[in-house]
């Protein structure tokens, strides 16, 4: 539901959308805030490509994800049997690199992520980190019941350090067209690493966007519609580059 105004935008140019709540998030079963694993979550996206493909056939097909979503859309793409499927992909965000939220979290995690991997890590709390320079936004954000904004759990933490840096090792191996978005002043992910996925993929349509001052949920700025127009026009360009 935070994603309807983007949404309305995308069905404006006559795109159709689909949208999903990972296990533990959103309106998702399970315990919220908790992914045992992110592989799980791209089980599931891949079902959902199938409902895609079923009721679309012969449409061409885009991913989007936004921060570790984009760390799971970028993995995902890496399959072939996905990348095959898919026109490109968009990431808002993605965390290729990310900071843990405290120190200790990179350290203890792999042990406690196997012997108590429910536990909140109450000394990684993000919530104070901004991610929008828009107040309303934040406060829409923070104050939304399906949004988690407690302690991180420690699997949850430590299945992402895990796909980040697998992610660093296989920048490589990124064939899908592409566009990564990236506000340079994001304290959640890293902005350097975003530049680095640009320059090693082997992909032969990629873009980079880094948007200067812009914070961590970039379609949540006060210039979402700057940023939804930049993705949108992506798509139409990649889509008339595979008609030519």
């Amino acid at each position: 539901g935070r994603y309807l105004h983007f949404a309305e935008q995308l069905t404006s140019c006559g795109f159709g959308v689909y949208a999903m709540d990972w296990i533990g998030h959103g309106g998702s079963d399970g315990l919220h805030g908790y992914v045992p694993s992110l592989d799980y979550v791209i089980e599931d996206m891949e079902v959902l490509l199938d409902k895609i493909m079923l009721e679309n056939p012969d449409v061409p097909c885009f991913l989007l994800g936004h921060s570790t979503g984009g760390a799971v859309v970028l993995k995902a793409s890496l399959y072939a049997h996905i990348r095959t499927r898919l026109e490109g992909i968009i990431l808002t965000s993605p965390a290729v690199r990310v900071k843990p939220a405290h120190p200790i979290v990179g350290a203890v995690a792999p042990i406690f992520s196997l012997i108590a991997p429910k536990f909140q890590f109450k000394g990684a709390n993000k919530r104070g980190i901004p991610v929008s320079r828009d107040p309303a936004a934040l406060l829409a954000k923070y104050s939304d019941p399906l949004v988690y904004t407690g302690p991180i759990r420690v699997r949850t933490g430590h299945e992402i350090l895990r796909i980040s840096s697998y992610l660093l090792h296989n920048l490589k191996k990124v064939t899908v067209p592409f566009v990564v978005l990236h506000g340079t002043a994001d304290r959640v992910t890293d902005p350097l690493a975003s530049r680095e996925l640009y320059t090693e993929a082997a992909s032969r349509h990629k873009d980079l966007r880094l948007y200067e001052g812009f914070l961590h949920d970039l379609l949540f700025e006060p210039e979402r519609d700057e940023i939804a127009a930049d993705i949108i026009g992506w798509m139409d360009r990649t889509l008339g580059l595979q008609a030519v």
